[in-house]
């Protein structure tokens, strides 16, 4: 095996099996151990591949420091840059230099599409890994990166509020826009926030945005943060991925019920007085939870890191891998479709549809360039997006188009 030309080592190291970037200046010694963990519990020629390159490779360029708010003052508005002017043509669009690997494509838009959403203009915002986030305003592109302004490299949710403001998760806490100035506004835990390093965030029916972290949940009212606790249930030998308080997904159900997705304790449900734990012990197929999902039927889904896909209908689990209705057991990405069938993606399968009879497969055949899926919307105008691992895609007429720059878009 040998490492592509032109990889740069000197600011980030790659966490494939979370789809993330970790810096080395933050926690070398904590991915390191996580990187070995993985080897064990997925024994892969490409992990340990990996972890030798690492141990060869992760010192180099350490003398340079990595950007840090920590000399910031929070909540500071910086206004947004463009890369491009904002009336140029989309192949006018450069993607910045600091690329962590070539892009295997021409016009590729970024390595990892991590987030799709839409905002009330018919914007389209893609968060990536580590370009901070990509807009599309029908015109061309734009990139808000962090040396322009925006909050961190790695976007991992987002909220988008009716007036067009948006939350973004970050690695370095939330990033919220302002469309009325095009400005960014800053929340970490200098404001109360648990921990800034978050995987999900979700607005609940009552306005309240719930935020998972690292180190557990937290509330935002608009204003104010507040800690919310989540018990730990017994879990013989629990393993976590990264932090046994990380809270990976949350949902709210039709019935205002709160679940949590944890790192190594299953499923957590909530329903406004006490807590309901669901783990391995009781039918679920993994303790890792990779994603929550509630379909129009009311079953929740259940994607796990290392069993596939649990789904619950409220009285007991149906382990879609180990009854043989799909491959794989990284799941990811659900959505429900406009007919009503639900999508999600298997890593190093591609992308399911159930129409509520069959699972049909969709990967390279039909012209899927990725099976590393992890985010999937169709927008106001009826185009459906995915994306993932070797950036966007586009569905239409039952085949997958890859996006560059320049489209297509319509």
């Amino acid at each position: 095996m040998s490492w592509p030309r032109g990889v740069k080592w000197k600011k980030y190291y790659a966490n494939p099996k979370i789809d993330t970037f970790l810096t080395i200046q933050k926690c070398v010694q904590q991915s390191i151990q996580l990187l070995l963990k993985k080897v064990f519990m997925r024994r892969t020629q490409s992990f340990l591949w990996f972890v030798l390159a690492m141990i060869t490779l992760s010192c180099n360029g350490q003398k340079e420091p990595v950007d840090s708010k920590k000399d910031q003052p929070t909540k500071t508005e910086s206004h947004s840059d463009y890369l491009f002017a904002p009336n140029a043509k989309p192949d006018s669009t450069n993607i910045p230099n600091d690329t962590f690997v070539p892009l295997f494509y021409e016009g590729q838009l970024a390595h990892w599409i991590r987030t799709i959403h839409e905002d009330p203009k018919g914007n389209l915002w893609f968060g990536t890994n580590h370009y901070g986030v990509i807009r599309y305003d029908g015109e061309g592109l734009t990139y808000f990166t962090k040396d322009k302004g925006f909050g961190d490299s790695r976007v991992s949710a987002a909220v988008v509020e009716v007036d067009g403001r948006i939350y973004f998760g970050t690695s370095e806490g939330i990033t919220q826009y302002h469309p009325e100035d095009a400005s960014f506004s800053y929340l970490t835990t200098n404001d109360g926030l648990v921990h800034n390093e978050i995987w999900c965030m979700t607005k609940t029916k009552d306005g309240t945005i719930w935020i998972g972290t690292t180190e557990g949940v937290s509330q935002f009212d608009g204003q104010t943060f507040s800690t919310f606790a989540i018990p730990k249930p017994n879990v013989s030998n629990p393993k976590a991925l990264i932090s046994c308080n990380r809270i990976t997904s949350i949902l709210e159900d039709r019935q205002g019920n709160l679940w949590f997705g944890t790192d190594g304790y299953g499923v957590c449900k909530y329903d406004g007085n006490s807590f309901i734990h669901y783990t391995k012990a009781d039918g679920l197929c993994d303790n890792t939870i990779s994603g929550l999902f509630e379909d129009s039927s009311g079953s929740i889904w259940i994607g796990t890191m290392f069993g596939g896909i649990s789904l619950y209908d409220s009285q007991a689990f149906k382990n879609l891998t180990d009854e043989g209705l799909i491959t794989g057991t990284e799941a990811s990405g659900f959505y429900e479709d406009t007919d009503g069938s639900v999508w999600f993606a298997m890593e190093h399968q591609g992308v399911y549809n159930y129409d509520g009879n069959t699972y049909r497969l969709y990967n390279q055949d039909s012209g899927l360039g990725s099976t590393g899926i992890i985010s999937i919307l169709r927008d106001s105008k009826n185009r459906f997006w995915f994306g993932g691992w070797k950036g966007l895609f586009r569905f239409k007429n039952q085949q997958f188009d890859t996006i560059t720059k320049t489209g297509p878009w319509d």
